[in-house]
């Protein structure tokens, strides 16, 4: 259309008027104040050809954000700012009828009263300290957020009517209220402060959030837990309980990790014989429908991880459930999988030797000491090879690991979990509380029990909850204490403030306190220090700010520890043996970084045993694929595809620029310009020396640096290797190059844009 100043357009309140096109250009050059490289003009010109008679005012107001947005480049990165802005004021028109946010305490009694709320806010907090913390607000940082960020925002986080679209607060009060919802039992000459504290670090991106928390605190729905691990038992009951214990979770936004790898094998016999067992399958669909039976309130679908030992029977059939070939009834596609692994299984692969496939139900005392006593389990596992009374099948451990790793590539979704390396490089002590399992996206690693049934309180269900530290906020490393103490206080709070579906979930969360601090915007970190990931100045760089954080995490949980006391199951921790991350770490770590230890762990080792922790675990390194958009950071500590990538949810396709853009693009080493896994494998193993739980850590090949245009095998098995040898905990994702388009990422994969991707 050529005369836009012609048509007429329909407002909200349903009235026909002529487009006022002064109007859309005083909004567009508000937005573009103060930016560089961006054109008013252009965005005006994309916008007008949209244009058309009878054009809802909301529908044109979204046009010109669309315009915008699709001026971001690598040449023009600050109109990711100009359509953020303009985004912001649509927003807050949409959920105030106006630009300028009501008062705080007049917001909160709205929202209360309308349900979307939780009604303890307003009786917990006085009209004084309403409108202190209202007065402290700061909106314009409001306009910091990048345009992703706004999206993801206004898709996944701010409370809204998920039906209709209608969003009903802005940024800044949803920082505000998760920080008053976390504090508000704590002392109130205190609190106030805390909030504060909280506020300012959260929506200046110091500490970055997950999904659950920041679409879930402050509303009635009281489950922010980002991942749950459950364990299953070899019966129907546990089974069943399994199953209803998944539908419970998944309805309340957590991912899900499973661990089935003690259900007995096809044909094994029940009640003596009386009928041949249906096998794993089966039970594994089971799961599978329970995982996908509920959309997560609208925020993510419903995602799984199941787990399994290498040596199960039916380890062969269980491998391709993912794959495409097959029938739906040999399949089970819509999980992922993690494929448990030990040292003994190594063996035999370095060694071309067999491994024999059992059923757990045939070997008494193996599945047991496969967690919690590697010196047990190669015992039990040779006496029971020699047993001719015991039904078993032997396969060459090469053919076994090609296959595995063959899936993996061609899935990307068949994870590893290196079991004794869970247990033995642990905060828990595996003779009381073994770690079985990992989560859904393969940084947890938690002790578990199976239920025999829903209300069962000796099982265990291992829930954790989720932060990051923003590494491109940190100037010097002490920059870390502060949000280090901030993220321990508000998520020990939050273990407390929120309820429990399972009371299995209630008990072992209570008891141990769990937590897993991560970190975003490591590749703009080393990027900004002047270093890559394949690098060795990253080596000592890595190993000094992974120390900082374990460290400063350690110390806000000893000091809760003497304000509120030590976790009631500190005694089944290392922690309370006086040993230290520190002490259990991989000592080939020390062959390629010789990076000294620089802060007191000595004195932090006394404090320890003398008041315990407040939490068992205090990090884990997770892929915070959203939450790092918000803070317009890197993902976690993965390199990006592009300066500028292409990423793809289910609420549209979002352009995200890495951070420095102008000054530092030539520093960044992206994904595929790195020759190879093995700087990046390295520094994920410094980082697994401090971390107590486990990171997700990916693997990345370019099929078109190899011969044929295919990853020879031997490459693989050489990474895996090398992972196991740094004492990498788990690996997540195996990522093929398909050449289409580098920058490309897809955020509804894995976590589904979820829970414990932050």
């Amino acid at each position: 259309m050529t005369n836009t100043d012609k048509i007429k357009v329909t407002k909200r309140d349903g009235r026909a008027e002529e487009i006022n096109l002064d109007k859309i250009h005083k909004v567009i050059t508000w937005a573009a104040q103060g930016l560089d490289n961006v054109s008013v003009s252009q965005v005006e010109l994309r916008s007008h050809i949209q244009f058309y008679e009878g054009i809802a005012t909301k529908d044109i107001h979204e046009t010109i954000i669309k315009a915008a947005a699709d001026l971001i480049s690598v040449d023009t990165p600050d109109y990711q700012y100009l359509a953020a802005r303009l985004a912001i004021f649509h927003l807050r028109k949409i959920a105030y009828g106006q630009y300028e946010p009501p008062h705080l305490l007049d917001h909160v009694k709205k929202l209360t009263k309308a349900g979307k709320y939780d009604e303890h806010i307003l009786t917990d907090y006085t009209q004084d300290e309403f409108d202190e913390l209202g007065a402290y607000i700061d909106h314009s940082r409001d306009l910091n957020l990048a345009y992703a960020a706004v999206e993801q925002m206004m898709g996944k986080y701010l409370v809204q009517d998920r039906v209709t679209k209608t969003v009903f607060e802005s940024p800044q009060f949803l920082y505000m209220l998760v920080g008053m919802c976390l504090f508000a039992n704590y002392d109130k000459n205190t609190r106030l402060d805390y909030v504060k504290r909280f506020y300012d670090a959260t929506s200046n991106f110091y500490i970055s959030l997950p999904t659950p928390i920041m679409s879930g605190v402050r509303t009635p729905t009281r489950q922010f837990s980002s991942c749950v691990l459950i364990e299953c038992g070899d019966s129907l009951d546990s089974i069943n309980a399994t199953t209803s214990a998944i539908v419970r979770y998944v309805s309340q936004r957590a991912g899900i990790g499973v661990n089935a790898g003690a259900i007995r094998a096809l044909g094994s016999p029940i009640r003596g014989g009386e009928a041949q067992h249906t096998g794993c399958i089966p039970f594994f669909k089971m799961f599978q429908a329970a995982v996908k039976s509920c959309s997560q309130g609208g925020v993510r679908g419903g995602a799984a991880t199941l787990f399994y030992p290498m040596w199960h029977l039916e380890v062969e059939n269980l491998l391709v459930l993912k794959n495409n070939r097959g029938v739906e009834d040999n399949r089970v596609r819509h999980m992922d999988y993690g494929v448990q692994i030990n040292k003994t299984m190594y063996q035999r692969l370095i060694k071309n030797e067999n491994i024999t496939l059992f059923s757990p139900s045939d070997v008494p005392g193996l599945y047991d000491a496969f967690f919690a006593n590697q010196d047990e389990f190669e015992r039990l596992y040779t006496l029971y090879e020699n047993d001719k009374n015991v039904r078993k099948r032997q396969v060459n451990a090469r053919e076994l690991f090609s296959s595995m790793l063959q899936e993996r590539a061609s899935t990307g979704r068949i994870y590893i979990q290196n079991v004794d390396h869970c247990n033995t490089h642990s905060p828990f002590d595996p003779s009381v509380a073994p770690v079985r399992q990992s989560n859904l996206c393969m940084e947890i690693a938690l002790p578990t029990k199976p239920l025999d049934n829903i209300n069962d309180v000796n099982g265990e269900i291992a829930l954790c909850t989720l932060s990051a530290i923003n590494l491109g906020k940190i100037q010097s490393l002490d920059d870390i204490k502060e949000p280090a103490e901030l993220i321990v206080r508000a998520l020990d709070a939050l273990l407390d403030y929120q309820d429990y579906p399972v009371l299995a979930a209630k008990n072992s969360s209570l008891n141990r306190r769990t937590l897993g601090v991560g970190v975003i915007n490591f590749a703009y970190y080393l990027a900004k220090n002047g270093t890559r990931y394949s690098d060795t100045a990253a080596l000592g760089l890595t190993h000094r700010t992974f120390e900082a954080l374990q460290y400063h995490l350690l110390c806000a949980s000893v000091k809760l520890a003497k304000e509120r006391g030590k976790c009631p199951l500190f005694h089944e921790t290392t922690y309370s043996q006086g040993i230290l991350p520190i002490d259990t770490y991989k000592s080939d770590l020390d062959t390629i970084c010789h990076e000294p230890l620089h802060l007191d762990w000595e004195h932090l080792r006394s404090e320890i045993i003398t008041h315990g922790l407040r939490n068992s675990t205090l990090s884990a390194l997770m892929p915070s694929e959203t939450s790092s958009q918000i803070a317009n950071a890197t993902n976690g500590i993965e390199p990006p595809r592009g300066l500028v990538s292409v990423k793809q949810s289910k609420d549209g396709i979002l352009k995200q620029v890495v951070p420095d853009i102008e000054k530092l693009a030539s520093s960044y080493e992206l994904l595929w310009q790195m020759p190879d896994n093995s700087g990046y494998l390295r520094l994920v193993g410094i980082m697994q020396k401090f971390i107590d739980q486990s990171i997700s850590a990916n693997t990345n090949y370019d099929p078109s640096k190899f011969e044929g245009g295919r990853v020879p095998m031997k490459v693989m098995i050489s990474d895996l290797l090398t992972a196991y040898k740094l004492g990498i905990k788990t690996l997540y994702y195996h990522n093929t190059r398909d050449g289409a388009d580098d920058s490309h990422e897809d955020l509804d994969d894995g976590c589904a844009g979820g829970a414990c991707k932050l």
